[in-house]
């Protein structure tokens, strides 16, 4: 009798709780299963923190490895007597060995383009070339002002900046609006080239 009471004491909670989800499915229809909402966070970022889908959605105001820069903030470095260094992170298809593009991309002038160096996880020669172009701008100094962009609600700069950092360069400005910011102030834009990646 009384293992009769347990495996109906068992069985009760377990078919409840199926019943619960089964209307919470139901509910949801065609949405899929209510869990979903709460796996879909984990699933956008590496173990590491990186961003790994839907790239080009909202991001967040700031950034803890880097100072945010407005439009106004920028152009004021960009005048100073020691501007910063500008890497333009947006990202292109690759085939093949070479950067596919399909159309002109204008930038902000004396910026250097490195696409795709702001994706989540990175292939060898990817990092490798994220790392030479780090060092170029920088002359080889970790304490080099950098600042890097792409467009407006883009997390290739935000995961561009996070790894810079993660490296041990130290001066990093976010411009998060990118050349969407920069076009809309009606300031001068020049006609991007990709460095190649090999």
């Amino acid at each position: 009798m009384t293992s009769a009471i347990m495996l109906y004491r068992g069985i009760v909670p377990a078919l409840l709780i199926a019943a619960l989800s089964l209307s919470q499915a139901a509910a949801n229809g065609a949405e899929g299963h209510w869990l979903d909402d709460f796996n879909d966070d984990i699933e956008l970022y590496s173990v590491d923190g990186y961003r790994l889908l839907r790239y080009r959605s909202p991001t967040p105001a700031t950034s803890e490895d880097a100072v945010t820069l407005s439009t106004a903030q920028l152009k004021q470095l960009l005048d100073s007597a020691s501007p910063p260094a500008l890497l333009d992170v947006q990202p292109l298809p690759w085939h093949n060995g070479f950067f596919v593009q399909k159309e002109a991309r204008q930038h902000i002038p004396g910026s250097r383009w490195i696409p795709n160096v702001g994706l989540g996880e990175l292939t060898t020669d990817q990092e490798q070339y994220f790392r030479d172009q780090l060092a170029i701008s920088s002359n080889g100094e970790r304490d080099h002002p950098l600042v890097i962009y792409c467009r407006a609600d883009c997390w290739m700069s935000w995961n561009a900046v996070k790894r810079a950092s993660r490296w041990g360069f130290r001066q990093l400005y976010w411009y998060r609006e990118g050349t969407d910011g920069w076009r809309d102030a009606g300031l001068k834009m020049s006609t991007a080239t990709p460095v190649p990646l090999n």
